[in-house]
Formats: structure tokens, sequence, C-alpha cells
């Protein structure tokens, strides 16, 4: 591990220098790459030379142990730096993990009511609201592309554009079934219901990424609609776009302006044939991608809402670890829960690393 970070180290340098070089200056797509490359590499790097740093201490505080004088004052710095060695290799274990390509990117969010009727379609709101309010806390941006609306306010599903740094890399710990228990308001003998509502979460396309044929296309505009007559528009400017090749269809009416409008749906279909095409190509990803999804229905769940008891569970975390209280999470104050997944993550790829070592 000591000689790839020493390797990290002299590449990280080398970039450095090639940031100070002008000619760079009058580059700008290197000098995008070549400052996104430093950033990746600063936190590896400098927890590298902290525990360098340590190391020359121990050194130091071996050869002052010749020394009686300093003999207790040496063994109390060696066991300090012995110590931080110890925690930063633990550190850098976790930061060279393969990083997943996709995690600096911006997402597509999908949520669709599953079984339960009304009150799915009423849960899928309430997700809705959540992953809102979550991306307004970190400093996002979250966009409705396109959303179909009951006439209760529940929604049969919404696609959502979110923007912001690293947005893959937690939001895609949410894809899968979500499961409420909650006495639903369509419920008079106030009996406790069970529905669901599954999230989907991809990275976004970019036209580099993906690139789509105008020939391929059907564009149709129309009229948008809205329960109970809300975000209705007078004017044809919701859009309708038809890839032909393979039967996806995308529509986009959140926006008054036919042009926002079309803007976003080719954003959305160029994610959803980017995932397509990636699962084609993969067929772990394309396992990965149907249990995201799932059917809808109660099983394949990864997290249950259970109101009566005011709590959520997420069952791929163990012990009390799983719990939280259910009014922040609906609040949007999802960070305990991602980093306790994001941590479980990390120890499961560590143990699968050093079991192929």
């Amino acid at each position: 591990m000591l000689e790839k970070l020493k390797k990290i180290e002299l590449h990280f340098k080398d970039v450095e220098g090639q940031l100070t070089d002008p000619a760079v200056y009058n580059d700008p797509e290197k000098l995008k790459n070549l400052s996104r490359e430093q950033k990746e590499l600063l936190p590896v790097v400098s927890v590298y030379r902290d525990y360098c740093r340590a190391e020359e201490n121990l050194k130091t505080a071996q050869e002052l142990l010749r020394d009686p004088e300093y003999k207790a004052l040496a063994q109390e710095e060696m066991e300090t730096a012995k110590t931080q060695m110890e925690q930063m290799r633990e550190h850098l274990r976790i930061l060279l993990l393969p990083v997943d390509p996709n995690d600096s990117k911006n997402v597509m969010l999908e949520i669709r009511a599953g079984v339960g009727g009304e009150e799915g379609a009423l849960f899928a709101a309430d997700l809705y609201r959540m992953y809102s309010q979550y991306a307004e806390k970190r400093g996002w941006t979250a966009e409705v592309a396109y959303g179909n609306e009951t006439e209760l306010g529940g929604l049969k599903e919404i696609s959502l554009l979110i923007e912001g740094e690293g947005a893959y890399s937690r939001l895609k710990f949410e894809a899968g079934t979500h499961r409420v228990q909650r006495v639903p308001v369509t419920e008079s003998s106030g009996r406790i219901q069970t529905s669901a509502a599954t999230v989907a979460v991809m990275p976004e396309a970019e036209e580099v990424d993906f690139t789509i044929d105008p020939k391929d296309l059907q564009i149709d505009t129309y009229r948008s609609s809205g329960a109970g007559g809300q975000h209705v528009n007078k004017t044809e400017s919701a859009i309708r776009i038809t890839h032909l090749p393979t039967g996806t269809v995308v529509e986009c009416q959140d926006e008054r302006s036919q042009y926002k409008n079309k803007d976003k749906a080719m954003k959305v279909l160029r994610t959803r044939l980017y995932e397509a095409e990636q699962e084609k190509q993969n067929a772990a990803q394309a396992a990965k991608r149907k249990s995201q999804v799932g059917s809808g229905d109660r099983s394949g769940k990864i997290r249950t809402y259970n109101f009566p008891q005011s709590r959520v569970t997420d069952h791929r975390l163990t012990g009390d670890g799983k719990n939280f209280k259910i009014d922040g999470i609906l609040s949007g104050d999802l960070d305990p829960l991602i980093d306790a997944l994001i941590t479980a993550d990390q120890a499961e790829k560590l143990q699968t690393s050093q079991t192929d070592d």
C-alpha cells in the first residue's frame, strides 16, 4: 500500500507542476481535467503526508529512547505516533478503495407509487418532499421534469433532476423499494396499512456520455394538465419525446416554456438511454438496476417508515444503528442515515479487498 501511495504522491506533484504551466490555462478542457484530478488526489496525499510525518516522529522517538533522561518522554511519543499511524493506515485503506466514476455526477431520481393505491401515491409525494428538502439542505438544486399527480395530492410518478456536488455519491443509496406503515387518510376505521413506493437513482448522462441522433426522435407538443387544474397551461408547452429505435417515451410539462421542457426531457431521455446501454454491456449492472426498482410490491424493501412507532428502519444496516427518527428523516435530515450506509458500504468493500489480497 505504501508503494502505491508514493506513486500517487509523485503523480500529484506532477499534476501540481502542470497547473503552474501558463500554457495549460489556454486549454480549458485540460485545465478542467487537471483541476479535477488534483481535487480527487488531495485527500489521499494529505493523509499520506501526515502518515509520513508520524513515521518520522516514531523514528525520532526511537532514537531518543537511547537517552535515559528522555526515556519516559520518548515512550510516550512512540505510543502517540504508533496510534496515529494505525488510524491513518485505516483511513488510507478507505481512501484507496475503488471510486465509483459516477459519484461526482448529477442525478435523475424517479419515484413511483407501488402497492397501496392512493396511499401509495401519497407516500410517493412524501418521498418527493423529503428528497427536495434534502437537496435544499445540501445546497443542491432539484427540478421536476415530469410529475403525474392524483386528486388527493399524491404522486403516481415523478422525475427529478438533482444537480450538486457529490449528488450521486450520496443519493445512490436511496435506490430500491421504500415501505410505509400508517393509518391512511382514506381509512375510516383507523387500521394501519402497508404501502410502498419505488425509487430509482441514475447518474445524469451528459452529451459526451451518450449522443442521440435527432432523426431517431419524434417530438410532440401538448397542453399541460394537472390534478385539480394545477399547473395547467393554455399553450401547448408540454413536450413528449419518443425515441423511435427503443420506444422510450419521456414527457415534461413542468415549465411554461416549450424550450425548457424540451431541454429537461432530453436530459431525462439521454440518462435513461445511457442507463439502458450500460445495462446491456454489464449483466451485473442490469441485475443491480432491477433490484433498485423492484416490482413496487412489499418484497425487496430497503427501508420501512413506521408511523405508529415514529421510526424509520433501514434494512441494510444492523443493530441499533438501523433505526432513525421519522420526523427528521421525512423533513430531509438524511445525512446521518446516508453516512451510516456509506460507512457500511466501505466496511464491506474493505473486507472484500482484504479477502482478495
